[in-house]
């Protein structure tokens, strides 16, 4: 995303799904009207000129371009962060239903804050605990 929270394809000027070619040739005319050298005096077409490598530069490499699609921005951060054969488990992680299932598969008590958890008494040398009325 650029700072403004532009879309990576909204930057060059495309809608999602863009052919390589048409990311080439939007990224040319792009670089060409922005580049430092040619506004030496316009620090905003600094900035856009990073904007627009940094679009290009994602759109062109299949495998990132294929988690920006999927994920957004987020989906890049993770792969940068922890490498792309993670990003499909941190956001499948990351699903509400999975962490109740992962919660009640591990046999841990999943109450609401602020409910106070039963309490059975001390386990047994049976490991059963020792239940008083």
């Amino acid at each position: 995303m650029s700072r403004a929270g532009e879309s990576l394809y909204r930057v060059l000027g495309l809608e999602k799904g863009a052919s390589s070619e048409e990311i080439k040739k939007a990224y040319r005319k792009l670089a060409l009207k922005y580049h430092p050298d040619k506004n030496p005096e316009n620090p905003e077409a600094v900035e856009k000129f990073k904007e627009i490598n940094n679009a290009n530069a994602t759109l062109n490499d299949e495998n990132k371009r294929q988690i920006y699609d999927e994920y957004g921005s987020m989906g890049l951060y993770v792969a940068e962060q922890f490498g792309e054969e993670s990003v499909k488990y941190y956001f499948l992680m990351s699903k509400w239903w999975f962490k109740v299932s992962a919660c009640c598969l591990l046999g841990l008590f999943c109450a609401p804050v602020g409910l106070p958890r039963r309490h059975h008494g001390p386990l047994s040398s049976t490991g059963c605990s020792s239940h008083v009325a």
